[in-house]
């Protein structure tokens, strides 16, 4: 089988929805049920994890580049835009922000961001969302980071200069609305369980290595 065009290539910085950013540091054939299967291994530093995806299904996955610089200013600057708040229902909350986290535009993990932290200055938010948000918070610097071509630090400064008249918003307005049943049992513990899972057609890199037949 002839090397395949690939989008993209070694040593290129890409993002893995749910997963966060990483590096691509091979791009090798390796024999799957009788064929010759091309895939990308990349490495996530955030988890310190690497993982092989098959070249065919890095867009199904919805692997992608880092954005631009102009893209990323875009979605910064859409944090300090007029939203609908949230709805009350946590859970229906929660479901719909996991859904966007796993869609992995930078525009959906800004909303997230955006919403929840809107959300955590009405009330306190559950252990579940608190770990979403900290999650989508996560992905945004380190997109945000890689686009501008500035550290974490700088990153994570900008990103709570656009968040803070949300809350001071918040803190003029009146009274707190209890959320809808806080039972969190229904969901077990999905995020952790989302963050680990890098789809059934991903492999966890192993002792298998040694029979990657390079190219």
């Amino acid at each position: 089988m002839a090397k395949p065009k690939t989008e993209f290539s070694v040593n290129q910085k890409v993002v893995y929805p749910s997963q966060g950013v990483g590096k691509i540091t091979e791009i090798f054939k390796k024999d799957f049920n009788g064929n010759e299967v091309y895939y990308y291994k990349i490495y996530l530093e955030v988890s310190d994890m690497v993982v092989m995806v098959p070249v065919d299904n890095s867009s199904q996955l919805g692997i992608r580049s880092i954005v631009s610089a102009d893209k990323a200013r875009k979605a910064l600057d859409m944090i300090t835009e007029d939203f609908e708040p949230p709805t009350s229902d946590w859970k229906l909350r929660y479901q719909m922000n996991l859904d966007l986290l796993k869609s992995g535009t930078i525009e959906d993990i800004a909303s997230i961001v955006r919403s929840l932290y809107q959300r955590s200055k009405v009330k306190e938010l559950p252990i579940l969302e608190r770990k979403l948000f900290d999650s989508a918070k996560k992905l945004l610097i380190d997109e945000f980071s890689e686009a501008l071509g500035i550290s974490e630090k700088e990153t994570e400064a900008m990103l709570h200069a656009k968040l803070e008249p949300i809350g001071q918003k918040i803190e003029k307005k009146s009274p707190v609305f209890e959320d809808e049943d806080e039972d969190e049992d229904d969901f077990g513990d999905e995020l952790d369980a989302d963050e680990k899972d890098t789809s059934s057609d991903d492999e966890t890199d192993g002792d298998d290595d040694d029979d990657d037949d390079e190219d």
